[in-house]
């Protein structure tokens, strides 16, 4: 396939490509790990790399996507498959002997958006569930029928950073009383029919769905575990690639390399207690799609790919 191509069978267009298999540096007697399967594509690209030693291990929390991974790659000795958070990555026995790279691309992937059924999209009306893992956890039908409009408001900001929080969460909680909010154009409904109206080009519900899927799905705690994971499980020399759609991920995802990177800055009055030792290097920065795949895949326009490398003398 080439960089921005959809994937032979799936139609699915994975995320730069091309810049993680660069990032990756697959080598053919390699283990790698797909944190969040998603539909392949990248998995597909590094699976044509590995030779008969090499090894692919597989996860996602959505089970349509481990469906779809036994479906396409279960018949391949070289690939394991299991249903799970990245964050437990480390808690799976076949990471125990370490891995050469470790990618995850985070978000909601194009296939869960696209069903209405899930109901991560304003756009299509469906259940209002936006579980990535729907046999975990409660819904945003569930989550909004109980929460406090404080506690709404504030996952509206902190994850959204949606200007127009409170007043939103204030008209939830008034419409709920009235009736249940079960359904994604529902939500999207109320919401635009509270906002004022604007310049702004993007649908008034974006950033307030944005914020609830992150905050039912834990994501960014799940991103700061799964880094950590990552960390324990690469061997010196292994490889780190993050994909990142949103400016809160990026942040956690760079400010993680940095930490293990770059000594933290000290006071020049105090003793340094304890010497930094460096366990990651980053690798070219924050690296983002051409303008070829742009063209073909506008998902990637938001994309941003992070590399660090495990120092050969860490532990």
């Amino acid at each position: 396939m080439t960089a921005g191509g959809a994937d032979a069978s799936s139609g699915h267009l994975p995320v730069m490509v091309e810049q993680v298999m660069e990032g990756l540096q697959v080598t053919e007697g390699g283990a790698y790990l797909d944190g969040t399967f998603g539909r392949g594509g990248h998995a597909r690209r590094v699976l044509e790399r590995l030779g008969d030693k090499g090894r692919l291990l597989l996860m996602d929390k959505d089970p349509e996507a481990i469906a779809v991974a036994e479906h396409r790659f279960g018949a391949d000795p070289r690939v394991a498959i299991h249903r799970g958070s990245f964050a437990t990555l480390a808690d799976w026995d076949a990471t125990r002997d370490g891995l050469d790279g470790i990618l995850l691309d985070l978000g909601v992937s194009s296939p869960q958006l696209d069903v209405a059924e899930r109901g991560f999209s304003f756009g299509k009306d469906g259940p209002l569930d936006m579980r990535m893992d729907p046999d975990t956890g409660e819904s945003a039908a569930a989550w909004l029928a109980r929460a406090e409009a404080d506690e709404i408001a504030d996952v509206l900001w902190t994850y959204g950073e949606e200007r127009h929080s409170r007043r939103i969460a204030r008209a939830i909680v008034a419409r709920r009383a009235e009736a249940p909010l079960q359904r994604t154009a529902q939500l999207a409904e109320l919401i635009a029919s509270v906002m004022p109206r604007g310049a702004d080009r993007i649908h008034p519900a974006t950033r307030s769905f944005q914020a609830i899927r992150i905050h039912i799905n834990r994501e960014l705690a799940d991103l700061e575990a799964g880094l950590d994971a990552a960390l324990r499980t690469l061997r010196p020399g292994g490889r780190l690639a993050v994909i990142s759609f949103h400016s809160l991920e990026d942040r956690i995802a760079k400010q993680f390399i940095a930490r293990h990177a770059k000594a933290p800055a000290g006071n020049r009055r105090l003793p340094e207690a304890v010497p930094f030792v460096p366990v990651l290097r980053g690798v070219g920065g924050a690296i983002r799609a051409d303008a070829a795949e742009l063209a073909v895949n506008p998902r990637a326009r938001s994309a941003v790919l992070r590399v660090a490398q495990k120092l050969e003398a860490a532990p």
